[in-house]
């Protein structure tokens, strides 16, 4: 994790990105939350023009400096780690790794024969301002085309700033390994169980790399989310305000919308939750987190 990306991904060293540790990509702090310039989804879902981009992006702040939401960019960024390392696509590695041999209903890159059993989004991510000028303007200051949410959430190069993307196979079936894994709730909760603990036979971390990755790694505000206090592991976020669920080893990730995957060690529970409705917001909502209450409530 301390080895500077560069070593397996040579031409990311381009613009200052030399001596950028691997730990940075999978803690958020980069500084390549998003892509300047423009790109289309086709070029997004084709992968290599998207590292391409990232190999000539200069870092938006000094790397390790602080830390903020790489919403998009940090599965290309990370996918393409594991790519040089295995030769195998972030996909393929964890469908091969992880997902057979789980049993898990979960892709990254789904195959056409699963594509009648998707269920669509409903709503979208932000609220519409519909005819209200001042819920516009508060819209276009949070997260307009310029504001760093705007520009995070629709990286790379502003390809997926049309909502109605996510709902077509195109997406389903590309590789947009920070973004579009399609699954069910158990899915998610059984990977999670099997970071803590074996699970028919498979552990996906052993104990001392869960200690590594659910470790703190970030302090102070995120500075693409407006400042939220969002910290995080290696990839996992880890207690926050924002994460205040289960005990101090708690581990997980939010979702777009409202979905969540999460852990407990100590309690050795594993939570996941998934839906089609989206609701407003980043960090989770009163679905989800009403749902993991009850069920630590209910082992205490």
């Amino acid at each position: 994790m301390d080895a500077p990306v560069a070593e397996y991904w040579p031409e990311f060293a381009a613009n200052g990105k030399a001596e950028i540790p691997v730990s940075y990509l999978l803690s958020h702090r980069a500084g390549l939350p998003w892509i300047d310039g423009t790109m289309t989804a086709a070029e997004a879902f084709a992968w290599d023009p998207v590292i391409r981009a990232l190999e000539r992006q200069a870092p938006v702040w000094e790397p390790g400096t602080q830390h903020g939401y790489h919403a998009v960019t940090y599965g290309y960024l990370v996918g393409e780690v594991i790519r040089r390392i295995t030769g195998r696509s972030v996909g393929t590695y964890f469908l091969e790794q992880i997902g057979e041999p789980l049993g898990l209903d979960l892709w990254i890159g789904l195959p056409e024969s699963e594509v009648p059993r998707v269920a669509m989004l409903q709503g979208s991510l932000l609220p519409e301002a519909g005819n209200d000028p001042e819920m516009r303007e508060l819209l276009l200051q949070y997260a307009g085309p310029d504001t760093s949410v705007g520009k995070a959430l629709a990286a790379p190069g502003g390809a997926f700033a049309d909502s109605a993307l996510w709902n077509t196979p195109e997406m389903w079936a590309a590789e947009v390994p920070a973004a579009n894994a399609v699954g069910d709730a158990r899915s998610v909760a059984r990977a999670y169980a099997a970071c803590i603990g074996e699970v028919d036979g498979l552990r996906v971390l052993a104990p001392d790399q869960l200690r590594t990755a659910t470790t703190q790694l970030t302090e102070g505000p995120d500075v693409v989310l407006m400042g939220l206090d969002l910290q995080f592991g290696l990839g996992f976020l880890v207690p926050s305000t924002l994460l205040t669920v289960g005990g101090p080893h708690t581990f997980g990730h939010y979702g777009a919308g409202g979905s969540v995957g999460c852990a407990d060690p100590d309690a050795e529970l594993a939570f996941g939750y998934v839906m089609n409705r989206m609701d407003t917001g980043l960090a989770g909502d009163t679905r989800s987190y009403d749902l993991m209450s009850a069920c630590f409530d209910a082992i205490r």
